[in-house]
């Protein structure tokens, strides 16, 4: 398959590259998995992205991730499987759909649920792509022939069928209990949809006086609307303070009615005066209380955030301008006994980020205990693996300390209870199809159930419920349980717990073998991105200015495992280099390899040859095993110091000769064999983590190719791996590259020859002395002279490589009081430097509040300062020799 010749082109175009050759894979359908097709299984389902979004920077690397190991699965002879789709997002979209009412005049309510639904569904289908196409553009080789939704028919019923199974094992319940409200979004929130935030605060001391007159006890509060609501104030039952007032009766400040002093372990004597108000309708915490000991439950707050008829005088105000209301109040009738500052933790919803209101209200919720016990053993005994490990505390935590979920929002847009609720009798009849009749009265009149099931209900079921779950399908049989999901650790418990605890209990297996954890994708200064700081990195901005292949290679060289990814445009710029790089050494390749180029290696090799075969073999294995062990960015790391340090920076140089016009023609042969053998494999060895350069090039190599996404990928030969080769040539490029950092270092002219001495034992100057034209080529030498172990190079600049001295005599080379001149203006400027930097950071307040990465980088500086100087200083020392 032969698209393009882009030898002929002198810079790679990446966006016609990227467009022409994703096309060319959709069309010969090589993403598509059949489950009739041979080799092991390996699946993975994509983490859905909401139906919502665009993609940001944690999709790119998630994304990219989970390519890398499609690809490289595929390549390697499995039956690869990737399996794309959206989550419907229920709180975001309904959230975007009542804003575009909102702008059309028109609300959620005056359209009614059935036309509201229909709205979200035309949204959907006019818009909801988005995020699928951007996937695309990162190469993504997803089977799209099975995209799959989390509100498709066939997900539907795989969610009722749950239900059903779930309620009637008795792990499914209604009931009243305190749970997370938004009053934006006006449903309730599960634990995990909170997120807290630092805020500054005030803890308020009130006094509530006995209702007999007495002077009562004073409570803190960080809430003083909720007291309108206070049924009781409670102290614990070993406090020494209140032993004698325990069961007396107080007065509610502002109310004016009566309510108990009473103990309960629950109260910590540490907090504030130790005495604390109790409002079972707005604090979890009392509302446990509350149920102990038999008290009512008073409603002040009701599900906008204003103040309901029960709070008296203030009914009808914000909730927060109430508080001050009520502080302003207490002050007058001197109950305020005093105000102190604090910090405390204050819930958000996540996708409005309105402050949560704890609230009593009849929900759904599943008993998720007996359901995490066995998803709990499943990582203990290794059927399920997390990666990194330290990841598995954080799970066992959260799984052994799990708390019941409320699955029930008071949205429309989602998955609809399946309970039906009989208008005669009120018997609740949980079914997967509508029931005809009451099974108890028998009467038509059923009402469905108006909740809806939180988005990670249905998302919990993402791994078997998209191949077909409850039937038996193919797929099912033949891709579950997946091989692997990578995903962020911020949603290791909303996803990942959820996911295990329902394909073990509906499949028996955990969905997973592996679970890989990758870290957050920060901007260059470490900093979290976010909209408010301005600092997020757009994707396809980065994409559009550096290509897909730059951007994808710059996450995986820096996905380190349990290491967070500091993007920078100059770390993109560099990886887009490397693609430059290989594309220029595609371009030679190309004018030195075609249809003649034999494609077998003869038996015998000159070492250059060996060498670079045998180091070949060994990057083979470092990312194979990087791959495997999901280290990608040592995968990485391989895979491009073999490709612009050795294959680029010296095996290309050292066999120009061998490839010219005027070397035997069996030799041209031999070398042209082994130059198209080794391109090849580092083209499909890349192409995991670089899909479309290497596709790129590899068609511009002689033959009727087909598609690199269609070969085996790369494995090591044991017969072509040389240690002593390898050390022999490691050897020499090592004396090669001291002469070069002389010539740098003294500033020697790239036209000068200079003449080499190497002084060592003879036996060590053996491999030397057989390849001293490839010494004498890559050093610009002139010659190279073998000195007796005796000889003193008093006037040569020398370096020590092994047990070898590389000297090189400077007479001739340089004017060298113009050398001297130079090296003390730059030993003067460094050491300016160097006192700037070292004032710096001898500055305590300096180094405790910058940024650490600006002190890092500091300490970096300082480092390299002091060795730069080091080395000037010893030029210099060695140029004033010759200074008359």
């Amino acid at each position: 398959m032969k698209e393009k010749e882009p030898e002929k082109d002198k810079a790679y175009d990446p966006s016609a590259a990227e467009e022409r050759w994703y096309a060319a894979w959709l069309s010969a359908g090589v993403f598509h998995a059949d489950p009739a097709r041979p080799g092991e299984a390996y699946s993975i389902v994509i983490p859905p992205p909401n139906v919502t979004g665009s993609l940001h920077m944690g999709h790119a690397l998630n994304i990219t991730l989970q390519d890398v190991l499609i690809r490289y699965a595929r390549m390697n002879g499995r039956n690869a499987l990737w399996l794309p789709g959206t989550d419907h997002a229920g709180i975001a979209t309904q959230n975007v759909v009542e804003r575009e009412l909102s702008r059309e005049g028109v609300s959620r309510q005056a359209l009614g649920r059935d036309a509201f639904i229909a709205r979200v569904w035309k949204w959907k289908e006019e818009s909801g792509g988005t995020i699928l196409r951007q996937l695309k553009r990162l190469g993504a080789a997803c089977d799209w022939d099975r995209e799959r939704f989390t509100m498709d028919e066939g997900l539907s019923r795989a969610v009722r069928e749950a239900f059903v199974r779930l309620y009637r094992k008795g792990l499914i319940y209604r009931g009243r209990y305190i749970i997370n409200w938004c009053p934006r979004c006006h449903t309730a929130l599960s634990d995990l949809e909170v997120s807290y935030e630092e805020k500054k605060g005030a803890l308020w001391h009130i006094r509530y006086p006995e209702l007999s007159g007495g002077e009562g006890v004073v409570v803190a509060t960080t809430r003083p609307e909720t007291m309108l609501g206070d049924t009781a104030v409670a102290v614990n039952p070993k406090d020494e303070r209140y032993a004698e007032r325990i069961g007396s009766t107080l007065r509610l400040p502002l109310m004016n009615r009566p309510i108990p002093l009473i103990a309960d372990a629950m109260v910590d004597r540490e907090f504030g005066t130790g005495a604390v108000k109790i409002t079972p309708a707005h604090d979890p915490n009392d509302f446990e209380v509350g149920k102990r000991h038999e008290l009512p439950s008073v409603r002040v707050i009701d599900g906008s955030g204003k103040m309901t008829s029960d709070a008296g005088a203030f009914a009808g105000m914000d909730r927060f301008d109430c508080r001050e209301a009520v502080v302003a109040k207490l002050a007058e009738e001197g109950l305020l006994v005093r105000e102190e500052p604090y910090l405390h933790n204050v819930g958000h919803c996540y996708r409005c980020r309105t402050v949560v209101e704890p609230a009593e209200s009849m929900q759904w919720f599943v008993k998720t205990k007996p359901l995490a016990e066995p998803a709990i053993r499943a990582v203990r005994n290794g059927e399920t693996r997390i990666v990194p490990a330290q990841w598995e505390k954080t799970y066992f935590e959260w799984m052994e300390n799990i708390r019941d979920w409320c699955i029930s929002r008071q949205i429309w847009w989602g998955h609809r209870i399946p309970a039906y609720h009989c208008a005669a009798c009120g018997k609740t009849m949980v079914e997967i199809d509508p029931p005809a009749n009451c099974a108890s009265c028998g009467s038509a009149d059923m009402r469905q159930e108006e909740d809806v099931l939180d988005t990670w209900f249905s998302s919990g079921l993402w791994p078997f419920s998209t191949m077909g779950w409850p039937e038996e399908t193919p797929e099912l049989a033949r891709y579950y349980p997946t091989a692997a999901l990578v995903t962020g650790f911020d949603i290791l418990f909303f996803w990942v717990a959820r996911m295990m605890m329902m394909g073990i209990e509906f499949t028996g297996k955990a969905p997973f073998r592996d679970v890989v954890i990758h870290a957050l994708v920060r901007d260059a200064r470490g900093e979290k991105m976010s909209k408010t700081r301005g600092n997020v990195i757009d994707p396809l901005e980065v994409i559009g200015r550096f290509g897909t292949d730059a951007f994808r290679f710059t996450l995986v060289a820096l996905a380190a495992q349990g290491r967070d990814i500091r993007m920078s445009d100059d770390r993109v710029e560099g990886y887009r280099n490397f693609m430059n790089k290989l594309f220029q050494a595609g371009r030679f390749v190309g004018m030195h390899v075609d249809g003649e180029t034999p494609t077998e290696l003869p038996p015998a090799l000159p070492v250059v040859d060996r060498w670079i075969l045998s180091r070949l073999q060994r990057v083979v294995d470092e990312v194979r095993r990087g791959v495997e062990e999901f280290r990608f960015n040592e995968a990485g790391s391989a895979f491009y110091q073999f490709v612009w340090h050795e294959f680029c920076d010296w095996y290309l140089e050292m066999i120009k000769p061998t490839l010219s016009p005027d070397a035997m023609t069996g030799d041209r042969m031999r070398q042209r064999a082994v130059l198209l053998q080794v391109y090849e494999t580092l083209l499909a060895l890349g192409h995991p983590f670089i899909p479309f350069i290497t596709e790129e090039l590899w068609h511009t190599l002689p033959g009727d190719r087909g598609l690199l996404y269609d070969r085996p990928f790369p494995a090591s030969d044991a017969a072509w791996s040389d240690v002593d080769v390898e050390d022999d040539m490691a050897h020499l490029m090592e004396v090669i590259r001291s002469v070069r950092n002389i010539r740098s270092e003294l500033n020697i002219p790239p036209a000068k020859k200079v003449e080499i001495r190497l002084k060592g034992q003879p036996g060590e100057l053996a491999f030397l002395r057989d390849h001293e034209e490839i010494v004498r080529r890559l050093s610009r030498a002139g010659g190279v002279a073998y000195a007796d172990p005796d000889y003193i190079p008093v006037g040569d600049a020398t370096a020590v490589v092994n047990d070898i001295e590389v000297c090189v005599p400077l007479a001739g080379l340089i004017d060298f009081d113009q050398e001297a001149k130079r090296l003390r203006k730059e030993i003067e400027k460094g050491n300016a430097e160097l006192l700037r930097v070292a004032g710096q950071l001898g500055n305590a307040r300096f180094t405790a509040n910058a940024p650490a990465d600006i002190v890092d980088a500091l300490r970096d500086r300082e480092a390299a300062l002091g060795q730069k100087l080091g080395k000037l200083g010893k030029n210099l020392e060695l140029v004033s020799r010759y200074l008359s």
